[in-house]
């Protein structure tokens, strides 16, 4: 079922035979599924080499023809999203609903930007002079792009990166996470199948921090972009100003959410739970510090406790699995840490709190209650199964302790007001916010964050103009 790994440069698949190479686990049972081949200086090089040679031929095929192969390659994920699906979850331990499902999404993101590219409309601007004849203004692919992508969403953070460059006319290197090579070959195979030129895309693994140097210092990549965390993302926004190099940097989060006692609180239980708990809390949209206001308090925390302790922990691969297993054993040492201050401060868990005495990197679903501001969870994106739950008496502060963090990804709120939900989104320091539900994430919506959670979109529109750059042509008798 796991597919044989390997690097992909100017069309070519170069395998781990006779080369440094990583081990792949599987997170629900620790046992390795493949070896990985480490990309040389060398392999990185005639990566942008490749890059930068099929650019010309890629940004001058018509927009028509980009969508072709786009669609095609979509056509051909949405066929195989099982198969492609069985990859993810034995490498990443998701349950497999929501592998096929991340597949079929994103065969739809790829479509969706594909669509948006035969609409790259530009604009004429009416000139002053009457020697101008025309002023137009126009959109053009920005050049080779770099891309880097976590684990926690191996085929649909790629998926986000490939459909806005590709569609644009952007060629692109990429780095998938070393965690998770297996399922994102499987999508770039169906886009080779598609008809994807070689060169178009390359795939690199290896050490993260000296392929994103060696890429960011490259001349020829003209854009970054990069999903994961804050520190990393400060450090490659600082190398790419060195050569004024574009980014799109979508970073961590640590959402709040809000419920008011006019919601129906059952309802905001039933939604909440899965949001919190898909892919093991592994999301940076995931709904992390809870805030109720106080009349409701003791209702929502008696329900989401019982939803969240019914929850089935095991192998993404076992019938009727909710929650599967953490990326990897760093991922455990972490959340037994953020519990265990939290504790320290006086916080309890109604549910969870605990590594699950099994094979693999299993986490309990947790609810934390009486967690102070002070605790380190209530400061750090945990990543991971647990939630945090707190009483408030007045909007006013509850929005104060949603803004209070440097994260600006995602927030929702809970209400059955209508002013309110207007006055309180308003002021909600994110940028996307979910009023009574918590579907943010759509092809057809921009996916980005504000303050330290970065800037720029992908998906949506926005997905597309971010990788191009604005270009004038003003015509004269």
């Amino acid at each position: 079922m796991y597919p044989e790994l390997s690097l992909i440069i100017d069309g070519e698949r170069i395998g781990a035979d006779g080369r440094d190479s990583l081990p792949v686990l599987n997170p629900a049972t620790g046992q390795e599924l493949g070896r990985l081949p480490v990309a040389s200086d060398a392999d990185i090089d005639r990566a942008v080499a490749a890059a930068q040679r099929a650019f010309p031929q890629w940004s001058g095929a018509t927009a028509i023809q980009r969508y072709e192969v786009l669609a095609g390659a979509a056509r051909l994920m949405q066929q195989r999203a099982r198969q492609i699906g069985e990859v993810l979850t034995l490498e990443q331990g998701k349950n497999l609903a929501e592998s096929t499902r991340e597949v079929s999404l994103s065969a739809e993101i790829i479509l969706f930007l594909a669509e948006e590219g035969k609409r790259l409309y530009g604009r004429t601007v009416p000139p002053r002079q009457p020697a101008i004849l025309m002023q137009h203004v126009g959109r053009v692919p920005v050049g080779p792009v770099a891309a880097f992508t976590p684990w926690n969403f191996p085929v649909n953070l790629p998926a986000r990166k490939l459909g806005g460059a590709l569609a644009a006319g952007c060629t692109c290197v990429i780095k998938p996470a070393e965690e998770t090579p297996g399922s994102f070959l499987e999508v770039l195979r169906c886009f080779e199948e598609a008809g994807l030129p070689k060169g178009v895309v390359n795939a690199v693994f290896g050490n993260p921090a000296h392929i994103s140097g060696r890429l960011l210092d490259a001349p020829a990549i003209r854009k970054v972009s990069f999903t994961g965390s804050v520190a990393i993302g400060q450090q490659l926004a600082e190398r790419a100003a060195r050569t004024l190099k574009r980014c799109t940097l979508e970073l961590g989060g640590h959402a709040p959410v809000i419920v008011f006692a006019d919601s129906d609180v059952e309802r905001a239980v039933r939604d909440l739970i899965p949001a919190k708990f898909r892919n093991a809390g592994q999301v940076c949209a995931s709904p992390t510090r809870f805030y109720v206001e106080r009349s409701a308090y003791p209702r929502f925390v008696e329900a989401f406790t019982a939803a969240a302790s019914s929850l089935k922990v095991g192998d993404g691969m076992e019938k009727d699995t909710f929650v599967g297993p953490l990326a990897h054993s760093r991922r455990l040492t972490a959340m037994q840490t953020l519990v265990e201050d939290a504790r320290t401060r006086g916080a309890h868990a109604t549910t969870g709190g605990s590594q699950v005495p099994r094979p693999g990197y299993f986490f309990a679903p947790t609810v934390l209650v009486d967690v102070p501001g002070a605790a380190r969870i209530m400061q750090q994106e945990p990543f991971g199964p647990i939630a945090t739950v707190a009483p408030f008496d007045t909007a006013e502060e509850a929005v104060a302790a949603a803004n209070r963090l440097e994260y600006g990804l995602a927030a929702y709120l809970y209400t059955n007001d209508l002013t309110r939900a207007h006055e309180v989104s308003a002021r909600l320091e994110a940028g996307m916010v979910g009023v009574n539900h918590t579907g943010v994430s759509m092809p057809e919506t921009p996916f980005g964050g504000v303050k330290a959670s970065g800037y720029g979109s992908e998906s949506g529109l926005e997905g597309l103009l971010g990788y191009t750059d604005v270009k004038l042509v003003s015509f004269s008798r």
